[in-house]
């Protein structure tokens, strides 16, 4: 196995070797790369190992931002001026990171007015391509057909 570590000079030895080593200190033998060739191991004391990977898991835990998804939902037949509403609304959450789901419900015998809904998604689409880019063209899933948007300029985290 392979040897690294303060205090330790690197290099590769025996597992008895380093055992005795890391008993000679007072210290434990932590595996840290099992899957290397040969694997890699650090003289530690291995509650101090085990509190800095917690620590560094915390640190990534916090630094990783939240992907949130807002829906909004219209109709075959939404008007113009609900249209710009949420159109309004959409951009908003865009500025602020999160990604937009936007999908026309179809209820009842409405279905049959498809191509419409997929006008107004696109529709959609276009009032935000400053804002965001569209993941996924218009797509029909059951009675629901949806677009995504994912914002173009993510905003740094305070």
């Amino acid at each position: 196995m392979r040897l690294v570590g303060e205090e330790v000079e690197a290099g590769i030895f025996d597992t008895k070797k380093a055992l005795a080593m890391a008993q000679e200190k007072g210290l434990d033998l932590v595996e840290i790369s099992p899957n290397a060739d040969p694997p890699v191991c650090r003289i530690t004391d291995f509650s101090k190992f085990k509190y800095d990977q917690k620590k560094k898991q915390k640190e990534l835990k916090a630094k990783a931002m939240k992907v949130v998804v807002k829906e909004i939902r219209f109709g075959p037949n939404t008007d113009d001026h609900d249209f710009d509403f949420k159109l309004k609304h959409a951009q908003e959450f865009l500025k602020e990171g999160s990604k937009v789901r936007a999908y026309v419900q179809f209820v009842g015998r409405s279905i049959v007015f498809k191509e419409r809904g997929e006008l107004l998604l696109l529709r959609f689409a276009q009032g935000l391509e400053d804002l965001g880019k569209l993941d996924q063209t218009p797509k029909l899933e059951g009675k629901r057909m949806g677009i995504m948007i994912t914002p173009k300029v993510v905003p740094t985290k305070k």
